[in-house]
């Protein structure tokens, strides 16, 4: 198969969970190469929506693919999906990124006397709230558990969702609304 024939063929969770392994495994060149040639413009898409430009975009691609191979032996499917492992892999990237350079410009510029840091005690409270929300993910199914972490982890548009996962955009509805209202259920027993 040609990696750009793997564009065009859909992978479900468990053949992504398959390759991640093989590549742990085996060093699988193939392997990664169908994961690659998978979510490299899935990537991309994800990125451009994140206002990231074409040079930027295909750097990030890189970092991330290069992460997924240096890092194949730390995916555990029981934690997550792969695309949801990857996408955060990437939007972690950017993240560093968009923060190298708002240093690069921010020492270019005087000195703010405001702080627009949080207070210590609030950012507490929305770490906590954040463990409460991840630990209660545990307990959806992988499925749901993916689309809710792409959705607000790597606020991605559920049409990206779709695109990215290669499932119908209803059925990404559909579960982000069962997941938000399991969700509800397990935060509500845990409060």
């Amino acid at each position: 198969m040609r990696p750009a024939d793997a564009t065009l063929e859909p992978l479900d969770g468990r053949e992504a969970a398959r390759l991640v392994a093989a590549i742990a495994r085996d060093g699988d060149r193939q392997a990664f190469a169908r994961l690659f040639a998978f979510y490299a413009p899935r990537l991309k898409t994800f990125l451009v929506r994140q206002g990231f430009g074409a040079s930027d975009c295909d750097d990030l691609i890189q970092d991330t693919m290069l992460a997924v191979w240096r890092k194949a032996g730390l995916f555990d499917a029981e934690a997550g999906a792969v695309s949801t492992w990857i996408f955060t892999i990437c939007r972690n990237l950017g993240i560093d990124r968009r923060r190298r350079l708002a240093r690069r410009l921010q020492d270019d510029e005087p000195v703010s006397e405001i702080d627009p840091s949080p207070s210590a005690e609030g950012e507490i409270i929305t770490r906590e709230e954040e463990t409460r929300v991840r630990r209660a993910l545990q307990h959806l199914p992988a499925e749901q558990a993916e689309v809710i972490a792409l959705s607000f982890f790597s606020q991605s548009p559920q049409t990206e969702i779709a695109r990215a996962l290669g499932i119908p955009l209803g059925t990404v509805k559909s579960r982000v609304r069962l997941a938000m209202n399991r969700l509800r259920h397990l935060l509500d027993e845990t409060s």
